[in-house]
């Protein structure tokens, strides 16, 4: 059976795991629920558990495509200025090293300059979306990066290779946000992130593939691309989900509004 592959959005920070009663932090709001409600979901709206997932996330840049290899990764607390038990979180599933070494072959196979690396850490656009969707810690992961050129094409592309992946029981996940701006909050940002949202989304949802493909490729032309995406590393994963979903229907997933921001989810599959 086929998996699909996803774009999630990650939150900001451990937002899902702060105090709620907490009325300081913006990040203890009750706006990020229905985005972990989402997040929570989605391993039962699979057609089936994935053996493995390999995810790629907007907090990790490499030269050439990397896959990381290590068997029990540590944590990477890559986020700043937030209360010390957000330090300590744990979400000890196991790596997936035959699933990045296949992972790498594939994208090779493609033409593409791969590297392997086992001793970063998971950063925070692995664990904390995990942590929500697999609390169990019990599905093995294998974290691709991005490249550092951010190359809609290529990552599109990359996405493409790794499809077979989606026949042998891999989930392969994109996790970011599809809107980024961390200089704007609030309601100077609510009405150009819907418009940015909704242009995105049409794109992205459009039924003919490679129409699909060309559209998200050029997001830049899309209205408040650059107010959505100062620097596009949290909408690259998108790329690679979306490659991944090759034919398949696209469908949007997710919709809620966080610090002001409309942020969505995709499904491919």
């Amino acid at each position: 059976m086929t998996l699909p592959s996803l774009f999630i959005p990650h939150g900001g920070g451990p937002c899902f795991f702060m105090d709620p009663a907490d009325p300081q932090n913006p990040h203890c709001a009750p706006m990020w629920q229905p985005m972990q409600d989402y997040l929570s979901a989605l391993v039962a709206g699979l057609p089936q558990r994935p053996r493995a997932i390999l995810l790629v996330s907007g907090h990790w840049e490499e030269e050439a495509f990397t896959v990381h290899t290590g068997e029990r990764p540590g944590l990477l607390f890559d986020y700043h200025g937030f209360p010390p038990h957000t330090y300590t979180l744990r979400w000890d599933a196991p790596g997936a090293p035959n699933v990045a070494a296949r992972a790498a072959a594939l994208l090779g196979a493609a033409g593409f300059a791969t590297a392997t690396e086992s001793e970063r850490g998971w950063d925070h656009g692995v664990f904390i979306p995990m942590k929500v969707a697999v609390p169990g810690a019990d599905i093995p992961l294998a974290q691709l990066s991005l490249r550092h050129d951010l190359d809609p094409a290529a990552h599109i592309a990359a996405g493409r290779a790794l499809a077979p992946l989606r026949d042998e029981g891999v989930l392969i996940v994109g996790s970011g946000m599809s809107f980024h701006n961390l200089r704007v909050r609030g309601g100077e940002a609510t009405a150009p992130s819907v418009e940015w949202d909704d242009a995105l989304t049409q794109a992205v949802t459009d039924p003919d593939p490679d129409r699909r493909a060309a559209r998200v490729a050029a997001w830049e032309a899309l209205p408040h691309a650059r107010f959505a995406h100062p620097r596009e590393e949290h909408l690259l994963p998108l790329m690679v989900a979306l490659g991944a979903g090759g034919d398949d229907a696209a469908t949007f997933a997710h919709r809620s509004t966080v610090l002001g921001w409309a942020v969505s989810g995709y499904r491919f599959g």
